[in-house]
């Protein structure tokens, strides 16, 4: 599916998107360095263990709000939101005042992610989903390669200018969805009566919730995520405390009269490096590649090759083979990305679409939040114990995804396995 075929509401928001995660990754990066610079270590490790919860909070209330006032709605809020937000930051003469437009800012983040990603489902075929998601993800991805070193600059010398910039670039982005980006609430959720007040709303979404996460193959998917996002958030965690307790420095290449050696952090900043670019190259061509595989099969592979080159990982020091072992792990993660929100698409019912993307981040949500125990086993067990821990929990989730699509098998209209 080419990219000027595409619908007019996903061209605006494909170019708006990639603008704003790039700047996005410019500055969140750095907010953790920034709170604990005025607030101290200990208070900033405490407030920066806020946004997930309002992350999970504004994802639910997007997802309700996307089914039930519409798509293009719950994107302008978001997207105001956090606009209004960045200009607060930017105005900002204090240090709380500046956390809780961050939070603002996140929370905004949070509402416009379902109905974004309800908004994509609406408009394209079953059969083109995997591949537009993974547009979207190729999209996110270029700005978590080039913000960070751009933000290095810019955050620093020049944070003032940087937070002006992401207002007016998320002021003129929201603009562009006011004026160009078209409502795609299926008739289904339209016939559904709005909610007349707050108290309404609450018990309206509640309910709606209530449902979902009684639904048994939908927490099975869930419980999937929450073991394989556990063994993904390892790449910011326990790798890098492998790699700079474990990992010793190393020559690379020798030639006569020189040579190129790498620190540990040296070798981590290229493994990471390697990782990023594959997410940004990689994307694309791999979800051609695997289009003919069955969602069960590609949840499968996905984690276990990522559990896989993560313990081989586990199993050397030498910085070749490191390299070598990142690229079989990250064509797990690449692999998995755009999948995730197809086969949401496709489970939901049409009229609940958007809560349904809203209830799927909770498995994020909760991996990112049991990821750290990590760290702290390290304390007591070798590298190849916890590795080994990290490859269970891939196994585990590959094991789910199995059990999930026998289930769905007996379903009508469910691709048979």
């Amino acid at each position: 599916m080419r990219w000027l075929k595409w619908d007019l509401n996903l061209r605006t928001r494909i170019v708006g998107e990639t603008l704003f995660n790039l700047l996005f990754w410019m500055y969140f990066p750095y907010m953790t360095l920034y709170f604990r610079s005025v607030f101290g270590e200990q208070t900033a490790g405490l407030l920066m263990s806020v946004p997930p919860l309002v992350g999970i909070f504004g994802s639910l209330l997007g997802g309700y709000l996307s089914d039930r006032m519409g798509r293009r709605f719950a994107m302008l809020l978001g997207a105001f939101t956090q606009a209004g937000m960045f200009a607060i930051f930017s105005l900002s003469l204090t240090d709380w005042t500046d956390y809780l437009a961050f939070i603002g800012i996140s929370l905004g983040g949070s509402i416009f992610g379902p109905a974004s990603s309800a908004m994509v489902a609406d408009l394209t075929p079953e059969r083109d989903r995997r591949v537009v998601f993974a547009t979207f993800v190729t999209a996110m991805n270029i700005g978590a390669v080039f913000g960070p070193a751009l933000g290095a600059v810019f955050f620093f010398r020049y944070r003032t200018e940087l937070l002006w910039t992401c207002t007016g670039v998320s002021l003129l982005y929201a603009i562009a969805i006011w004026f160009i980006v078209r409502e795609t609430l299926p008739a289904a959720a339209r016939a559904a009566k709005p909610p007349q007040s707050v108290l309404s709303l609450l018990k309206d979404q509640g309910a709606a919730y209530a449902v979902i996460y009684r639904d048994r193959l939908f927490a099975i998917y869930i419980a999937a995520g929450i073991f394989v996002t556990f063994a993904f958030m390892q790449l910011d965690l326990y790798l890098v405390a492998y790699v700079k307790d474990y990992v010793p420095a190393q020559t690379l290449f020798a030639w006569e009269g020189g040579s190129l050696a790498l620190s540990s952090m040296g070798v981590f900043g290229w493994m990471m490096g390697i990782n990023g670019l594959l997410f940004v190259v990689g994307v694309l061509p791999l979800t051609r590649w695997l289009s003919a595989w069955s969602d069960r099969n590609v949840f499968v592979f996905s984690s276990l090759l990522f559990g896989i080159g993560m313990f081989l990982i586990g199993c050397t020091t030498n910085a070749w083979l490191l390299f070598a072992f990142t690229i079989v792990m990250t064509i797990g993660e690449v692999s998995r990305s755009p999948v995730t929100q197809s086969f949401v698409s496709r489970y939901a019912p049409e009229a609940s679409r958007g809560r349904y993307m809203g209830a799927a981040s909770l498995q994020f949500a909760c991996g990112r939040f049991l990821a750290p125990s990590t760290v702290i086993l390290s304390a007591w067990l070798s590298p190849p114990a916890v590795f080994g821990i990290i490859l269970m929990c891939t196994m585990i989730g590959a094991a789910l995804y199995i059990v999930l699509f026998r289930m769905l098998a007996a379903r009508e209209n469910w691709q048979k396995e």
